[in-house]
């Protein structure tokens, strides 16, 4: 299969980039357990899910077991190094084997992994198998927004099952570097950078700032742990709708990767957000990663990026990647635009009040975490979703700290939505009422540390944090055989007055730094999105959101 028709063709992680790559989309045979006695044997085209239109499959059904094989040619060249088989994500357990060697597991269905099979391959044709297990009925099985029922109702969606996230094989030296931290520190015109690496050797790093080399250091390693600052001779702070990206030179021994990093800052201070000590008012919109024809998987990265300007085209800066683990790709497009997102994990579907929760989610999490930590545009992590008060109270805090102890410089949501029980750095509420008026009024004393809270936060203690209205809106629109939040409008005007009403009322207000309209685009048979969800415009004239949202925000005074 030749580049120009390998699907989703572009290398997968622009931050971590080897020149000596293989992209392995394409057509693979196929087999799937789709009941007790019922087989599926047929070709599939990856990195789609056998629901989906774009696979060639779209079997809709249940799939428990999803079995994908091929051949790869391999040269001893090749084999001398590291063979290593990258997968975006794929859902759930997956089992990469070779030549009938079993190699690796992974657990969990949005994270990425990677296994080295050149001590199981030979020079010439190798047989490549992934399988994986998916019980999306398991309550302790993370599935985001993939219904656990025969079809799609209210707001779960069709399943994704197996892979859904590119598969490449990468070619590396023995020694060489598995991983970088990046704590970018403009204050100082410099980036600190501690990497783990394989071997003995000298790491170094140069920086460029377009194409022009404005900074350099190297450090020998006595470990497997290298540290090292490297000084900037020009300052440019990434900046929130502008970007701004140096390109990342890493060499250490014959290894090489290509990466970028951003120059920014953020702090919290009183109920103010700051990026780069400026308050910046966060207009974000909800963006669940659904796609009708790919589902999880947008179908070209032309598409993916294509969300990002839909986005910013209707006036908002930023979104919360909502009940999903957003691709690598993605995040560099955010990086590019300089679009703030929020990291969030896909955490429904569990009964948080099993203990044994805790043991599957928080590696999941922190895999996560620690895989997207240097993308610039991520500018705060909310592993929980509208968590229900007498779930996994315990161990709300307990995730809290960890989550800190990865990454102690972003600000943490302990949980998005319902229940504040232990620490969190940002007062989190989701409020659907579509009057403007009392909207409004259960807000107007944050100043004071007070909240009229809506009725699903209880009796969860203000302490007086930053607010985020981090989900409101969600107003319904051309509900035919659909659904969303509040009366529907009569009209585009009726519509666009209380989009106008409901978002102004919280920019207008003092001590909220934060909104979160739900959502971009509609979902099957969600229908609130600000386009459809083949991407088209609601309305013949749409500016009323651009003109709504970029409103000067008083926090930003």
């Amino acid at each position: 299969m030749s580049a120009n028709t390998i699907p989703r063709p572009e290398h997968p992680n622009p931050q971590w980039l080897r020149e000596n790559w293989q992209n392995l989309n394409g057509t693979w045979q196929f087999h799937a357990l789709t009941g007790p006695h019922d087989h599926l044997n047929c070709d599939i085209t990856l990195p789609f899910c056998p629901e989906s239109v774009l696979s060639g499959v779209h079997h809709t059904g249940f799939l428990t077991h999803v079995d994908y094989k091929r051949t790869i040619e391999l040269t001893e060249e090749q084999l001398a190094g590291r063979v290593v088989v990258h997968v975006g994500a794929a859902d759930y357990r997956t089992y990469i084997i070779a030549n009938g060697k079993h190699i690796y597991t992974h657990e969990g269905g949005y994270t990425s992994f990677e296994a080295d099979i050149a001590p199981y391959c030979t020079p010439g044709t190798n047989e490549l198998r992934i399988e994986c297990k998916d019980m999306t009925m398991d309550n302790l099985q993370m599935k985001g927004k993939q219904s656990e029922k025969t079809g799609s109702y209210g707001c779960n969606y069709t399943r994704t099952t197996g892979i859904w996230q590119t598969v490449w094989l990468e070619f590396t030296p023995k020694t060489h570097i598995q991983t970088a931290v990046f704590q970018p520190d403009p204050e100082n015109a410099c980036l600190h950078l501690r990497a783990q690496v394989e071997g003995k050797g000298t790491l170094t790093a140069k920086a460029y700032w377009e194409g022009k080399l404005v900074g350099e250091a190297a450090v020998k390693n006595c470990g497997n742990t290298c540290r090292l600052m490297l000084p900037l001779s020009e300052v440019h702070f990434w900046e929130v709708g502008k970007g701004g990206l140096y390109d990342l030179e890493l060499s250490f021994g014959e290894d090489s990767v290509k990466s970028y990093f951003g120059l920014r800052t953020i702090a919290l201070e009183g109920h103010k957000f700051l990026i780069n000590g400026k308050s910046v008012f966060q207009r974000l919109v909800l963006d669940q990663g659904f796609y009708p024809d790919g589902i999880y998987t947008a179908p070209t990265a032309e598409v993916l990026e294509n969300d990002i300007k839909l986005s910013m085209a209707a006036g908002f800066n930023g979104a919360r990647l909502h009940q999903k683990v957003f691709e690598p790709l993605f995040h560099y497009y955010a990086d590019k635009h300089g679009y703030l997102t929020w990291g969030e994990f896909a955490d429904w579907g569990v009964d948080k009040r099993d203990p044994k929760v805790l043991h599957k989610f928080l590696p999941q999490w922190l895999e996560a975490v620690a895989r997207d930590r240097n993308h610039p545009s991520i500018i705060g992590w909310c592993p929980y979703n509208e968590t229900p008060e007498d779930q996994y109270r315990e161990n709300i805090s307990r995730i809290y700290y960890l989550t800190k102890s990865v990454d102690p410089d972003r600000p943490c949501i302990d949980t998005s939505g319902y229940t504040h029980v232990g620490p969190t750095d940002v007062y989190c509420i989701h409020d659907y009422d579509q009057n403007f008026e009392k909207l409004k009024s259960r807000y107007d004393r944050l100043g004071e540390g007070i909240i009229q809270q809506p009725h699903h936060l209880g009796n969860c203690r203000y302490d007086g944090q930053p607010l985020f209205l981090s989900e409101y809106g969600g107003i319904g629109w051309d509900l035919e055989g659909g659904w969303g939040y509040g009366e529907t409008p009569k009209s585009r005007e009726e519509f666009a007055q209380r989009y106008h009403d409901l978002t102004t009322a919280l920019l207008e207000n003092p001590s909220m730094f934060a909104f979160c309209y739900t959502q971009l685009t509609d979902v099957e048979q969600e229908h609130n999105g600000v386009y459809t969800y083949d991407r088209r415009p609601k309305f013949e004239d749409q500016s009323f959101y651009y003109n709504t949202n970029t409103q000067a925000a008083a926090i930003e005074n």
